[in-house]
């Protein structure tokens, strides 16, 4: 794997670590800093010319600094003459506005895919989409990964049996759907309404939670707010133990706080984000997607499946 290269920003640099020690090749070397203004400088210093490059940089906070990097550091790669330069984002920022739900409001998901695209990347691997149809705002190859593998053999090796799989909003019925079948488990949702960005409202229940072990499942944690509701809410419909999985941990603002005076005995996340300081918290339980990322960046090197990775 002689020309196959390996390069982050500063969004998540343990993990991309972790993938060249899976891989067993070394980090890229690559310099980032900031003018006295605030603009991102980079400096690469490896020679790229003629080699398969990826950009491990999650646009996790300061999502916009980061942002900017990988743009940056796009660039600079390409005109560096790299054969090609695959963007790595374990989790794709901005993917919430998928859509446009309000007039006049933007659809910052497919912004970043065009972003992305102006910048040179050839190809992108991400993981746990906030939504699906993002694939479709991309003209080049996009890598949809799934944390399932990983989140399904702690569940199994730590939860037991009688366990209901609890999908937070209608739109995640899918994904906890192929959950509840992997794990023989049984399906419920919460009946859920946004009354304002980050506010939640939860109303039901559908299907029956009595007396069973439920895991709260969701792409991503940001303020808490839906998991802790929902913890409540199936505390009060008699749920005998409540766990919660979700792959991206934003874990902003009271997001902590709240993950605390919840009724969740224990969140399990991944490693797409850097957790720093708030990975101190008990309640929170983190598994690494690196040699998952590592496998697929070997995979597409050589040009192999990635999807039998999921079969």
């Amino acid at each position: 794997m002689t020309r196959l290269k390996i390069f982050t920003g500063n969004a998540n640099p343990d993990l991309a670590k972790e993938i060249c020690a899976y891989l067993c090749i070394p980090l890229g070397s690559a310099i980032i800093k900031r003018f006295s203004d605030g603009e991102v400088n980079v400096e690469i210093r490896d020679n790229v010319r003629g080699v398969d490059v990826f950009v491990v940089q999650p646009t996790c906070p300061p999502v916009n600094d980061h942002l900017m990097e990988l743009l940056i550091l796009m660039d600079g790669l390409k005109r560096a003459s790299a054969m090609r330069v695959t963007a790595v984002l374990p989790y794709y920022g901005y993917a919430r506005q998928d859509r446009k739900v309000l007039p006049r409001a933007p659809i910052t998901a497919k912004l970043v895919a065009d972003l992305l695209t102006a910048a040179g990347v050839s190809r992108l691997l991400t993981m746990d989409l906030h939504a699906g149809q993002i694939q479709g705002f991309f003209n080049i190859p996009v890598d949809h990964l799934y944390s399932a593998p990983v989140m399904l053999e702690y569940i199994k090796a730590k939860y037991g049996n009688g366990i209901v799989i609890v999908s937070p909003d209608a739109g995640g019925v899918e994904r906890a759907r192929a959950f509840a079948k992997r794990l023989s488990a049984s399906l419920a949702i919460i009946d859920k309404r946004r009354v304002a960005p980050n506010v939640a409202e939860v109303l039901n229940i559908i299907g029956e939670v009595d007396g069973k072990t439920a895991i709260l499942l969701d792409d991503m944690v940001d303020t808490a707010g839906t998991l802790a509701q929902s913890a409540e809410a199936l505390r009060r419909n008699g749920a005998k133990h409540i766990y919660a999985c979700s792959t991206h941990a934003v874990l902003s603002g009271p997001a902590i706080e709240r993950l605390e005076k919840s009724e969740i005995e224990e969140l399990v996340v991944t490693n797409t984000i850097p957790l720093g300081p708030k990975a101190a918290c008990r309640k929170l339980h983190v598994l690494t997607v690196a040699p998952l990322l590592g496998e697929a960046i070997k995979r597409i090197h050589f040009q192999d499946s990635v999807s039998s990775l999921f079969v």
